[in-house]
């Protein structure tokens, strides 16, 4: 049988001079978490493909759409949690996006504050263990240009190499 994760996150990703810069994103007053620094990070709809609801929640929080996307990466990760609201564990199945430098974000009410960092300010910034994790993949695997090809999907979701 099929595990369906909860969540989508996506951390975001430029080169710029080439070296990389993490999007951060804070969540705003208001709303569970408020002033978190994350990724974009939210719940699948109903028979939603996984991949689809990654890059509808890229656009949702960033308004990054396909013309700013460079490439679209599976991070091979699925992060756990207990969330205490629901008693329950939930899961998020974790993406990375490259976008063209220079762009930015167009923020959601969801987030009051964007900002571009190195790789080790996002995590040392990030809070959740599940978080630095990600990143750490993104460093390890993404930033590696022969690595990286190995992770690539098109934007339907499928890997770029059969």
């Amino acid at each position: 049988m099929a595990f369906r994760p909860d969540l989508v996150d996506v951390w975001i990703h430029r080169i710029v001079d080439g070296a990389p810069e993490v999007l951060l994103l804070r969540r705003a007053p208001g709303r569970s978490l408020a002033g978190l620094w994350q990724g974009v990070s939210g719940s699948l709809e109903p028979g939603e493909r996984v991949t689809v609801g990654a890059l509808r929640e890229l656009v949702e929080e960033t308004g990054f759409g396909p013309s700013a996307i460079e490439a679209f990466y599976d991070l091979d990760l699925v992060n756990q949690f207990h969330w205490a609201p629901a008693d329950a564990i939930v899961s998020a199945a974790v993406f990375a996006v490259r976008v063209r430098p220079g762009i930015e974000p167009i923020l959601s009410h969801e987030h009051d504050a964007a900002r571009w960092v190195d790789l080790e300010t996002a995590r040392a910034e990030v809070i959740w263990p599940g978080y630095r994790v990600a990143l750490g993949t993104l460093g390890a695997s993404i930033l590696d240009a022969d690595r990286a090809r190995w992770f690539e999907l098109d934007v339907d979701g499928r890997r770029r190499i059969g």
